[in-house]
């Protein structure tokens, strides 16, 4: 795999090959050929997920693994250039993806090792017509400025040897001179340009002739490129769908003068591999309109040899209904794609994966070498991040830059001041992830709104700590836009990611010194689920007083659900009879709803300027460490009437799972062993659920040293692949108590 990355060698591989080598034809950082995996019809691939899994690195990567070996170019949808015209330029002669084509077949002419560079006499041609639409004779310098850029992707030969630069500033003084001082201007450069390109008997030359000609076979052109290039012009400037049919004209006439540049023995004896097109955030205008001309030519029978790779924000698009989906991990031999008749299905949709518990030990390596590394520290960044590329990356940073000067929890590594660049200051680096995760403002709004559970208690928590033009609207706008951004919901929390809700709930413990914010969402909640008698309700209750830190009332409440009827005597909690022999699930909800409550963030003292006040020594001030290992019993007195050694045993378990499950801190071997200890004499007090406390007790200790999630077994008959399943992430309900629970 290469090695700039991890976990992407389905992409990467040389040896079988992967993904890009059987699409390019060009194993990566070597000018050696691979065979083709597709002929004839290419996939136009789309790499899709959230923001922070890798996309743009990736075609980044791609860019760097190829670029000298083929033609490449790569453009972000998102960038300043795609947004809108130049002040000085109307508006009805540019587009995003005029814009992007022009930038595209710049970096596509760059230098390639052994072969001429490609000119782009076509797309000139088009480019020129529509920018003439805009021009008068009283912008002589701006016509200058974007007609060289124009025609410099004319030539074939190279920028250095000046010919090109001559030629261009030749043509451009036709163009100005062809203008007369009153009406439109389109035509005369049209003809301008038709002229300079029919001039001379090189082979530059007779390029520019043929490719001035291709213009003739344009709708209603009638055979006179001329009258195709001023159709062109003028579906352009009257927008709409007149203006999709030209820039898909424009899309069209990219692609021929590529075509042009491979045709022939001699010109593919210089090129090896096929041309490269790489669009980050294809949603975006420039990356969506040339996506669907280039996917709506491919449906309609128009071939090309252009692989385009491109990243999707998000995990699905409207454009894209009909595309083939694919993980990762199944292309690394065969896409084993086939094109459809509707345009979308030419398109082939790769989830990318998160990064594994290897990926991140080895990142965390990589950044942190010489230093000494606790142990825990990579699989609890796992933990923390659900294998986020860019998390696990700015956390392994904070690590080399923060565990020198004492910091060692993710909390005091999140909370300590990091400089991604040499010429910028250091800052907390929960705020740099949040910048790039959360970008576009209403980041207030979300940080309080992350406390909130769904849709209600969202619109609770608005009506009560939000401003008061923010209401309902802005709630359901946040949820939309969190989908929209590939944030994928989850059952019991508003903001699904538990990487991302993490960072947004440590945010909100720090926006003000004294916490105050914090107490007053959580207090809010507490009232919002108070008299709410469903189980939901409960436990969200229960969960929120165990987050301002009362815990007496998590503990009576787990308690009391222990001592309540033992299915084992016939008697459910209703009464009803359960003697069929399901005597599991009554302590299989216990066990979730313990797993839930301890979910409940934590947080303990901080500094004035933020900063976790613990620092290196936070396993000894850390309460809960010393409740779990029963060093406070003696202190603590049981209310009255109740079974004082059940009482306490309930509560060292509860703040053992509070402590261990903590995505913020390192779980405690200590604690470890406790939480084992509790749970065996747990299940010596209910015959009923003996097998299932003791399958806790010697499973959840160990899953919680390395950083898996707690699984709550089901019964006696759980097969290991059920276990494993629920081990690696990807079994079990929220709702249950078998997910992230309520904090990550």
């Amino acid at each position: 795999m290469h090695r700039g990355l991890h976990g992407r060698g389905p992409l990467f591989d040389t040896e079988p090959p992967g993904l890009a080598a059987r699409l390019i034809g060009l194993r990566p950082n070597q000018i050696r050929s691979s065979t083709y995996e597709h002929e004839g019809d290419l996939p136009f691939v789309v790499f899709t997920g959230g923001r922070g899994l890798g996309k743009s690195a990736l075609l980044a990567q791609v860019r760097d693994a190829y670029q000298g070996h083929t033609p490449v170019a790569m453009i972000d949808g998102e960038e300043k250039q795609f947004a809108g015209p130049e002040p000085e330029r109307p508006r009805d002669a540019w587009s995003p993806v005029a814009q992007a084509l022009t930038t595209v077949a710049e970096q596509l002419a760059g230098p390639v090792t052994g072969a001429r560079r490609i000119g782009f006499p076509r797309l000139a041609s088009g480019l020129l017509a529509v920018a003439a639409g805009g021009w008068s004779d009283r912008d002589v310098p701006r016509i200058r400025q974007e007609a060289e850029r124009i025609l410099l992707l004319n030539d074939a030969r190279s920028f250095l040897d000046g010919f090109a630069g001559r030629w261009a500033g030749k043509v451009v003084s036709k163009l100005i001179a062809s203008m007369s001082h009153t009406g439109p201007v389109v035509e005369p450069i049209i003809e301008a340009t038709l002229e300079a390109f029919s001039e001379g008997v090189s082979p530059t030359h007779r390029r520019l002739r043929r490719a001035a000609t291709w213009y003739r076979d344009y709708p209603n052109a009638g055979g006179n490129p001329k009258l195709g290039l001023i159709l062109l012009s003028g579906h352009f400037r009257a927008g709409g769908d007149s203006r999709t049919h030209a820039e898909r004209h424009l899309v069209r006439a990219l692609l021929a003068d590529l075509e042009d540049a491979y045709a022939g023995v001699m010109q593919r004896s210089h090129r090896l591999g096929r041309p490269v097109v790489l669009i980050d955030n294809v949603q975006a205008p420039a990356g969506r309109g040339l996506m669907e001309c280039v996917l709506r030519d491919r449906a309609d029978g128009i071939r090309d040899q252009v692989v385009f790779l491109s990243a999707l924000r998000g995990h699905t698009h409207p454009a894209l209904r009909n595309a083939t989906r694919r993980a990762l991990a199944e292309v690394a031999r065969t896409t084993g794609w086939e094109p459809g008749p509707s345009p979308s299905s030419r398109a082939l949709l790769v989830a990318l994966p998160p990064l594994t518990p290897d990926d991140t030990l080895h990142i965390v390596g990589a950044s942190c070498q010489g230093l000494q590394v606790p142990p825990q520290l990579p699989h609890a960044t796992h933990r923390l991040t659900v294998g986020s590329p860019l998390g696990i990356t700015l956390i392994a940073e904070s690590a080399r830059q923060n565990l020198p000067r004492g910091s060692v929890s993710l909390g005091a590594l999140l909370t300590g001041d990091i400089a991604v660049r040499d010429d910028q200051e250091g800052r907390p680096a929960y705020q740099e992830l949040l910048d790039r995760l959360v970008p576009g403002g209403r980041l207030d709004e979300l940080t309080v709104l992350a406390a909130a559970h769904d849709q209600n208690s969202a619109l609770a928590l608005a009506r009560d700590r939000l401003p008061d033009d923010f209401g309902a609207a802005g709630v359901l706008g946040l949820q939309q836009r969190l989908t929209e951004e590939g944030w994928l919901p989850a059952a019991g929390q508003f903001v699904g990611d538990p990487f991302l809700r993490a960072l947004l709930l440590l945010r909100l413990h720090h926006l003000d010194a004294d916490h105050a914010q914090w107490r007053a969402t959580h207090r809010a909640l507490v009232d919002h689920y108070t008299g709410n008698h469903s189980t939901d309700g409960a436990r969200y209750r229960v969960y929120h007083e165990l987050s301002l830190g009362k815990a007496d009332f998590a503990v009576a409440q787990l308690r009391d659900a222990f001592t309540g009827p033992d299915p084992s005597d016939g008697t459910g909690t209703d009464g009803a009879d359960t003697t069929d022999g399901t005597d599991g699930p009554d302590i299989r909800r216990w066990l979730a709803s313990l797993v839930f409550i301890a979910s409940a963030p934590y947080y303990h003292a901080h500094d004035p300027e933020g900063h976790d006040s613990t620092g290196h020594d936070s396993t000894r001030r850390d309460r809960r460490i010393a409740i779990a290992l029963g060093r406070t019993d003696a202190e603590h007195t049981p209310p009255e009437g109740v079974d004082a050694a059940l009482h306490l045993r309930v509560r060292r378990l509860l703040h053992a799972v509070w402590q261990l499950t903590d995505p913020l801190v390192l779980p405690d071997p200590k604690v470890a062993e406790r939480l084992r200890f509790e749970l065996e004499q747990l299940s010596n007090l209910r015959p009923g659920g003996t097998a299932l406390l003791w399958r806790a007790s010697q499973d959840w200790p160990a899953d919680a040293l390395a950083g898996r999630p707690l699984r709550v077994p089901r019964d006696d008959e759980d097969t290991d692949e059920d276990t494993n399943e629920g081990r690696n992430g990807n079994g079990g309900d929220d709702r249950d108590g078998n997910g992230d629970g309520g904090r990550a």
